[in-house]
């Protein structure tokens, strides 16, 4: 496998289907996918995925699924979802990566929009979702994974063996500009809105990445990649679905946040990438693990936290610190390391603000955590930090092949072959998000985010453009920088702030287990402008994906929480 340098000299893909399968050809033998099933580690290798790819592709095309149709692939994280991601694609049709969360209403609205007809469903209690989604009208193919009535079940869909050295030659003639998939985002304010991303931009992504996973050492090396983040989300879409297989990194299918250390263990992952609310779980176990240490081992950690601090932001430590802190690293530092399996180059963050107190802490005990930026309108990899050059107050540098400015109003403006083509059936929208200059033609990508770009091209992110809100005295306060604040204090697992046309600020908190919020609020007021404190708070219930109240990768859905909870805001009002 070493000899893989990615694609030969000159050759150029134009699809996803194209890479995959060209990889596979080139890589029979290597290992592509691991998951869990029947009590074990189940491997699928190259050669076994790009066989299944051609075999469920025929299957599709007997059925009559035709280049251009829409089909929602609703499934956990395992290898047919792959599959049948690449088989769609591969003959035409547009896949629609759907959350199995999705509450009926949910999947009625996809299913409506996108105008689909067609679904695939991992199990017999998501198909029945699908099909009451559906309605009146139907479906014209509901495939399930297991058994379930009136669907078509895998075995049988894949059971015709299809033409694999035909389909190769078919997919090396796919334009880059063809519509791959439709991702639906996951919506923290109104309806999601299908983002239209074509083979050009998930492309650009795996080249703008693909450096970076050469320079550390992990290109085509037997390495794996702990996938945490369900596939039908944007990010994981692409770069665990598609750019770190492409770059030679096997990719092994979590079984939920409980399993994860046993996990990072006996995988021993060489990179993670995940949301901020893993990152807040994974310290609240290590400083709980902590409080049952004998109090010299806890001041040894505190020692070496605080030391490690100070080698990130100053003042710079003095020759015996040095040696301490060198010291330090042995017997606190690299115990904590281990737990992370020993290989782990980064662990990754993204999918929302990744608060610097918090990526700090990993940091200041050798835990390499890299915060990056992305938009599932820009397929959705704009910018990351590196492990050599990590700047965790910012995302990082726009990766290769990316553009990026600030407008007049502080909104940050991205462009390059990455972007999107649009929003599915919503021309207004699309007009409002992409703006193309005088005598110009490619587009440029309003994000929405207020940010800055240092001299040295670092974009740091400080708030969403049209998530202020406005106080009864006019003035306008930033909810997401007062929400990271509370929920960086280990006392608060979740937090809402209203404010929109009152007189001052309140909120709405859900405290940790076991503990009482009043000091952290304290706290945080005293790090607060006066317009900005909270003048009263209320606990309430956990957010949750049950209850409504937070998307798939574990962001508070702001309005939905206000609106549920809108009773408790007058209250605090009185």
């Amino acid at each position: 496998m070493d000899q893989v340098a990615g694609h030969p000299e000159g050759e150029r893909w134009t699809s996803l289907p194209g890479m995959m399968l060209g990889l596979a050809a080139r890589n029979p033998d290597a290992p592509m996918i691991r998951h869990w099933e029947g009590g074990a580690w189940r491997r699928t290798l190259w050669r076994d995925f790009a066989l299944a790819v051609a075999n469920v592709a025929a299957g599709l095309r007997a059925r009559g699924v035709s280049p251009g149709d829409r089909v929602l692939l609703v499934m956990d994280s395992r290898p047919e979802f792959l599959i049948a991601d690449t088989a769609l694609m591969a003959i035409g049709a547009v896949t629609v990566p759907t959350y199995v969360t999705n509450t009926v209403a949910d999947h009625a609205h996809v299913l409506r929009d996108s105008g689909a007809r067609a679904a695939i469903a991992g199990n017999a209690r998501l198909a029945e979702r699908l099909r009451e989604a559906a309605g009146d009208g139907g479906l014209d193919l509901l495939v399930c994974l297991g058994d379930a009535p009136d669907t078509l079940s895998w075995s049988e869909l894949a059971a015709a063996p299809g033409d694999l050295a035909m389909l190769v030659a078919e997919v090396q003639h796919i334009p880059e500009g063809r519509l791959a998939c439709l991702i639906y985002t996951s919506g923290t304010g109104g309806r999601p809105r299908g983002v239209m991303l074509p083979h050009r931009a998930m492309l650009a992504n795996r080249e703008g990445v693909a450096p970076v996973i050469r320079r550390l050492g992990i290109y085509w090396k037997g390495e794996c990649y702990l996938s945490f983040l369900p596939l039908s989300h944007a990010y994981e879409h692409t770069v665990g679905g598609f750019l770190l297989p492409s770059c030679g990194l096997e990719i092994v299918f979590s079984r939920g946040a409980d399993r994860l250390a046993n996990e990072f263990r006996d995988i021993e992952p060489a990179l993670v990438t995940a949301v901020p609310r893993l990152f807040e779980v994974l310290r609240t176990r290590i400083l709980a693990g902590l409080e049952k240490e004998k109090p010299w081992k806890r001041k040894l950690f505190d020692r070496a936290l605080a030391l490690g601090l100070r080698r990130l932001d100053g003042p710079r430590l003095n020759p015996f610190e040095r040696l301490e802190d060198a010291v330090l690293d042995r017997l606190v530092r690299n115990p904590i390391r281990a737990r992370f399996g020993g290989k782990l180059r980064a662990l990754v963050s993204g999918g929302a603000r990744l608060d610097p107190e918090l990526s700090g802490f990993f940091l200041a005990l050798g835990v390499t955590v890299l915060q990056g930026y992305g938009q599932t309108e820009a397929g959705p990899v704009v910018a990351v930090n590196l492990p050599w050059d990590n700047h965790r107050r910012t995302v990082g540098r726009h990766v290769e092949g990316v553009e990026a400015r600030i407008a007049e109003d502080g909104e940050l403006l991205i462009r390059g072959a990455l972007v999107m083509d649009g929003y599915w059936n919503d021309a207004e929208a699309t007009d409002r998000t992409l703006s193309v200059p005088p005598g110009e033609n490619r587009p440029w990508l309003h994000t929405g985010d207020v940010g800055s770009i240092d001299g040295d091209g670092r974009i740091t992110i400080t708030d969403r453009k049209k998530d202020f809100i406005k106080t009864l005295g006019g003035d306008m306060v930033s909810p997401a920088r007062i929400e990271t604040l509370l929920m960086a204090e280990p006392e608060i697992a979740q937090a809402v702030v209203a404010g929109e046309g009152r007189p001052g600020i309140v909120a709405l908190i859900v405290a940790a287990e076991g503990a009482s919020p009043d000091k952290a609020v304290q706290r945080i007021n005293g790090k607060l402008s006066s317009l900005e404190r909270i003048r009263k708070w209320k606990a309430v219930d956990p957010f949750t994906m049950e209850n409504g109240l937070l998307t798939p990768t574990m962001k508070v859905k702001r309005r939905a929480v206000l609106e549920q909870h809108a009773g408790t805001v007058d209250a605090l009002y009185g």
